[in-house]
């Protein structure tokens, strides 16, 4: 097998007086980002790379086409092709989803309440797609005007996150000449349903600053209504629940600042109701003359305090904090707040009656582990019907009618495998293992019952470990097509993530990350020892920051994985931290240091970085992903690490690149039918490896 090679230059940098060698630095061009909206700008080496190792792959993956498709089919028919979403009920028209076999985007639908004329298709992603003639179509808001007479809606035809936002008149079902680029996607509806606000990105893919567009005005003319002039700092606008503000957020990862200014104000100046203060966190919302304040302010995993809308000096605990209890924000409705929390990454819903303040949980399964969810039928908020939901990982999603009145609920729609779905053939268990320094690592796992516990049966292992995003217990009817054939999936709650609340996250930040690394081991040693698994038994399988968690983990201890997939992995950290020019980095810091400015940070991130560590050993079987119009992993990063790991390695094994060189994002190509057979391709590899090809 013919192994591509990547050219090396000599090439070292000084920081911290520390000499920094990357002989692959040169495929960090100075104009990448312009390489996001023109592929033809990469550098011709990399492009041949890049082309080499896709044939590579391919070649590997040729005698497994026959399996993938089987795998398509299989995953596809899982997949009700055709199917409704329940309607919700706005002020004049019913509005909902539809999908179809034939089908890739769905369709937006709806019809007058009255049911006096048909309902009507305002909306088809299919019918879009070819109208734009792009392979990659990435929708990003579909808004519909309050008055629902104007459709505003945002692409990304090349998979850059660069949005472009277009109107569309209803009534006459032609688009209206406005169209704005370079946004991030987003689109809030002025009541008057005479313009829209948009968030700007600028020159650094940076979302900082928020627009106002009337309709048939020329775009050059917009009224800039917010500027962030802080670089680390992001904004965002919405409508607060009961249309009376507009809320412009603006936030780093770690600090938020909020504005706001009453939805009928002609003259548009932000308000601002709390100062940044670095590390605190708030959002506010509003209903019936109180502003509802959801914070970490003297409450490390929140609490919701409120203060009359004119009195916002004066503010009182409503929802107190509750320790190593995540606290979520609120639902309204006229007599009723509904709201969630989580502790030891188990959710529960509670309602309560805000004439009575009493409170209850609401019960809606009797498993232990799984997500509930709670979600409004209606615009009108003077009811006592909501929906309630509830999934597990063995238990396909179902949707319930509630009154919270009587207590009723009533089935009115279930998750359908048209192939078929027994949960009673599966076990969900909710683990526990100590790691290194004594804390204890939820796992949560999925298998079938007839699988012996007896160390001879591999385990996938899925892990993300950053953002403070959490890994939910959810359905997934594609991972069948590996439970099946007898691999265990299980989820590393691992720290860096928010399962167990904001200190599970700042324990894995900056100088302590390692602790991601060690958390994850500790499972997959836990595994092995209880003998779900053995040693080498484990698949890894993460993406972006997943991949960062993964390339640190199998550095550390490559022994345990028969196989790795890297999907859009961050494993190139400290060549990116060190670059404050990319669109993401300087509000990066705060998550893992800044490594320009200070040393320790500096030492920290090359002690970790996948790209940095690897050594002179044995890896396991690896398929490594990237696009080459990726903003938030930029394709330099897997084209390096899979360079330098074929230089090291001293293994027999499989490295696999494969680089996405038409459009496509950072979660892949666009596409039901793309994202099916890019996960085929993903399970053929996992189960090849796993030498289980029935």
């Amino acid at each position: 097998m013919n192994i591509p090679k990547l050219k090396k230059i000599d090439n070292v940098k000084k920081y911290h007086g520390v000499d920094l060698k990357d002989e692959y630095s040169w495929v960090d061009q100075a104009n990448i980002l312009e390489v996001l909206k023109d592929g033809k700008k990469i550098l011709p080496e990399v492009k041949k790379f890049i082309d080499e190792n896709n044939k590579l792959t391919e070649d590997f993956f040729s005698n497994l086409r026959n399996f993938q498709d089987k795998l398509f089919k299989e995953i596809k028919g899982k997949i009700k092709l055709e199917d409704t979403s329940l309607k919700f009920k706005d002020k004049k028209y019913y509005y909902w989803t539809k999908t179809e076999a034939n089908a890739n985007y769905g369709k937006k639908l709806r019809q007058l309440i009255d049911s006096s004329q048909k309902p009507e298709v305002y909306f088809d992603g299919d019918l879009e797609k070819k109208n734009y003639g792009s392979e990659y179509f990435g929708i990003g808001s579909i808004s519909v005007s309050h008055c629902d007479n104007f459709l505003a809606y945002s692409l990304d035809l090349q998979g850059s996150e660069y949005y472009t936002i277009y109107l569309r008149d209803l009534l006459s079902k032609k688009n209206i000449r406005d169209q704005i680029d370079n946004t991030n996607g987003a689109i809030t509806w002025s009541l008057d349903s005479k313009s829209f606000f948009y968030v700007k990105l600028d020159n650094f893919h940076r979302a900082r600053s928020i627009y106002k567009h009337v309709i048939g005005e020329k775009t050059l003319s917009d009224q800039l209504i917010f500027e962030e002039k802080d670089d680390t700092f992001t904004c965002s606008i919405s409508l607060s629940a009961d249309e009376k503000f507009f809320i412009i957020s603006t936030s780093d990862h770690i600090t938020t600042e909020e504005y706001f200014f009453s939805s009928n104000e002609k003259n548009i100046e932000p308000k601002l109701f709390k100062k940044r203060e670095k590390n605190i966190r708030y959002s506010i919302d509003s209903w019936k003359d109180y502003f509802y304040v959801h914070t970490n302010h003297e409450a490390k995993d929140n609490k919701i305090q409120k203060c009359k809308v004119n009195n916002i000096e004066t503010l009182e605990d409503f929802i107190p904090a509750k320790k190593e209890t995540i606290i979520g924000e609120l639902e309204f409705l006229d007599d009723y707040f509904i709201r969630a929390e989580k502790s030891n990454a188990v959710q529960k819903i509670f309602i309560r009656n805000i004439k009575t303040n009493e409170e209850e949980e609401l019960k809606i399964s009797n498993e232990l582990i799984g997500i509930p969810g709670a979600s409004m039928m209606q615009k009108d908020t003077n009811t006592t019907k909501i929906r309630v939901s509830w999934e597990s990982m063995a238990t396909p999603n179902k949707i319930y009618e509630y009154d919270l009145i009587t207590k009723e609920k009533k089935l009115v729609k279930e998750l359908e495998i048209p192939s078929g779905h027994d949960p009673e053939k599966y076990i969900v268990e909710r683990l526990e293992t100590k790691s290194h320094d004594g804390r204890m690592i939820p796992i949560t796992i999925v298998k079938r019952k007839d699988i012996k516990q007896d160390g001879k049966s591999k385990v996938l292992l899925y892990a993300y470990g950053a953002y403070k995003h959490s890994l939910s217990p959810s359905f997934s009817a594609s991972r069948f097509a590996l439970i099946d054939r007898g691999i265990t999936f299980a989820l590393a709650h691992v720290r860096g993530g928010g399962d167990l609340g904001d200190a599970w996250h700042e324990e894995a930040k900056k100088n302590l990350k390692k602790n991601t690394f060690e958390d994850y081991i500790a499972c997959a040693n836990f595994l092995i020892e209880n003998k779900y698994t053995h040693k080498g038994g484990l698949c890894f399988y993460g993406g972006s920051a997943g991949g960062l968690t993964g390339g640190a983990v199998i550095n550390m201890r490559p022994d345990l994985f028969f196989s790795a997939l890297l999907l859009v992995p961050f494993v190139d950290t400290l060549t990116t931290m060190l670059n404050e020019n990319l669109p993401l980095t300087p509000a990066e810091w705060e998550l893992w240091g800044n490594p320009i400015k200070e040393k320790k940070h500096f030492e920290n991130i090359l002690s970790y970085s996948p790209y940095n560590n690897l050594e002179k050993t044995s890896y396991p079987n690896m398929l490594v992903t990237t696009s080459l119009f990726d903003n938030r992993v930029l394709y330099s990063e897997p084209v390096k690490y899979v360079a330098r790991l074929r230089d090291v390695k001293k293994d027999g094994n499989i490295q696999l690149l494969k680089c996405k060189t038409e459009a496509a994002g950072h979660g892949g190509m666009s596409g039901r039918d793309n994202a099916i057979k890019e996960l085929a391709e993903e399970y053929s590899f996992i189960l090849k490896t796993a030498n289980i090809l029935n």
